[in-house]
């Protein structure tokens, strides 16, 4: 079996205990005196501004940024941008200065993700590890009825997704920790056979996304795997997953031709022009730091704005920045003024499994979403379960790539909903940049539901590395696995309603 590492718990250390009574959910931080405001919303500019800035401010290129670092990255530019000795720089001087020496001397631009068809990392970044390791619970909110394994299976066969290696170190940590189970974690999808699952009490699909099971030119072994994993949820295993695990075995239809399109009135402004990143950064630049009103960045204006945005930026007070933290620059970057921000093409609800049984097990599939570092508030549907009883029945709000289920593949009817979106919290903004919402305004978050004798466990939440240093969360995540175990018994009866939806 090729598998990258196999560890085991010590049962012994686990006593009849519930969660920590003190883990709260975590509310959006509330920003220290001299932040930046953060807009709820990222558009794609800021998204892909915050990707490339990283790499650039992390100067001794250790994964991280720190104060002094970012300081002199806008040091850099001023001064490339500064003629005969000139103090105040313009916007355009700092765009054209930028573009020249976005990174510093001998540095080669990073890909923003992974390349497609290459192999996918399989080691998460120390500090992320350790950020986690440091919110970890202590217990579990259930004794363990006998010696539990988890597989992890890390297999994207779609979009790859930064944070899987940290996810698969999370629920490999979490068993551990607790002494609920004990955790290995494959790249291959060969290793799913009838013949391997009946080691194991659960599979974990980590962010599995396209056709994560399907062996290419090979029909007979993708129908094995695929009817292995079915028979091994409904023998009474089972089955959990996060974020992209929905993001898998669906296509859309194509839509019918288009009809002609309507002329622009001539009163309508039209749609902005996509910007250059420097010049994007360049105005922002400008916007947030120019503190004398005069047009031009002196060197102590730009440090001054250093210093805002690390302020912003470090939300875990750790004095540096990860890749993730980094992300919520995207939500300092003003949206183009005018423009129609749509994150991620949205047509109606034409989605269709490519493998149906699949699709109803877990309980849904993709559809659209919100790009990371959306602000949302989290609903707490079901109080009462021992899977949400670390959220005090609190609602929370929380930054991630949000995702979306179309009505033709989630409903409630099939699923029992812990977790949703509290859809009356979004602003009108918000909700516009989705082009084809559900009529129900329903998006679940995480959800439990039974196939067969078995048992499944989904939580959407999870694009960001920074979530995995949430303590509530971790819990949430805890709660769900020994679910599927089998060894925290739930109401997981379909159609709950509790919750009031915004229609």
């Amino acid at each position: 079996m090729n598998t990258r590492r196999t560890s085991r718990a010590t049962m012994s250390t686990l006593g009849a205990c519930a969660l920590l009574a003190c883990s709260l959910p975590r509310l959006e931080a509330r920003q220290p005196a001299g932040a930046l405001p953060l807009q709820s919303s990222a558009s794609l500019d800021g998204v892909v501004l915050a990707m490339r800035l990283f790499p650039a401010a992390d100067v001794d290129d250790d994964g991280a940024v720190t104060r002094a670092e970012l300081r002199a990255t806008l040091a850099r530019w001023h001064t490339a941008a500064a003629a005969a000795g000139a103090d105040a720089v313009t916007p355009e001087q700092l765009a054209t200065a930028i573009n020249a020496a976005w990174l510093p001397a001998g540095r080669k631009p990073r890909p923003l993700v992974p390349p497609p068809g290459g192999s996918q990392p399989q080691a998460a970044e120390p500090a992320t590890v350790a950020a986690m390791r440091a919110a970890l619970p202590r217990w579990a909110p259930a004794r363990p009825r006998q010696p539990r394994r988890v597989l992890v299976l890390a297999r994207a066969a779609g979009f790859v997704h930064a944070s899987i290696p940290l996810a698969a170190a999370t629920v490999e940590a979490l068993g551990s920790r607790t002494g609920a189970w004990s955790t290995t974690i494959t790249y291959d999808a060969a290793d799913i056979t009838a013949d391997n699952l009946r080691r194991y009490d659960a599979v974990f699909l980590d962010s599995t996304t396209g056709a994560f099971l399907d062996a290419k030119n090979d029909a007979a072994a993708t129908t094995q795997r695929r009817q292995a994993l079915l028979e091994f949820v409904r023998s009474g295993k089972g089955l959990a997953g996060i974020h992209a695990a929905t993001d898998a075995y669906h296509t859309e239809t194509p839509a019918e031709p288009a009809a002609a399109a309507a002329p622009v009135p001539a009163s309508q402004p039209p749609r902005a022009a996509p910007r250059a990143t420097q010049v994007v950064l360049a105005a922002m630049l400008l916007e947030q730091g120019d503190r004398n009103h005069d047009g031009r960045l002196d060197r102590r204006e730009l440090d001054a704005l250093a210093d805002a945005w690390f302020r912003t930026l470090d939300t875990r007070h750790s004095g540096r920045l990860l890749a993730s933290d980094f992300a919520l620059f995207a939500a300092l970057v003003p949206h183009a003024s005018g423009a129609a921000i749509q994150p991620v093409a949205s047509g109606p609800d034409r989605q269709t499994g490519t493998w149906p049984e699949f699709n109803r097990m877990i309980g849904g599939y993709f559809k659209w979403h919100w790009l990371d570092p959306q602000l949302i508030t989290v609903k707490i549907d079901d109080p009462a379960s021992p899977l949400t009883r670390m959220f005090h029945g609190r609602a929370f709000d929380v930054r991630d790539e949000i995702y979306t289920l179309g009505a033709s593949s989630w409903s409630r009817d099939d699923v029992h909903v812990l977790t949703s979106i509290d859809y009356s919290k979004l602003s009108a903004a918000d909700r516009a940049l989705e082009s084809n919402p559900r009529a129900d305004h329903d998006y679940g978050l995480s959800w439990i539901r039974r196939e067969g004798q078995g048992r499944v466990f989904y939580q959407a939440l999870g694009h960001s590395e920074r979530l995995y240093a949430d303590r509530a969360l971790l819990e949430h995540l805890l709660a769900g696995i020994q679910y599927a175990l089998g060894d925290l018994p739930a109401d997981d009866a379909p159609g709950t309603r509790s919750a009031r939806h915004d229609r």
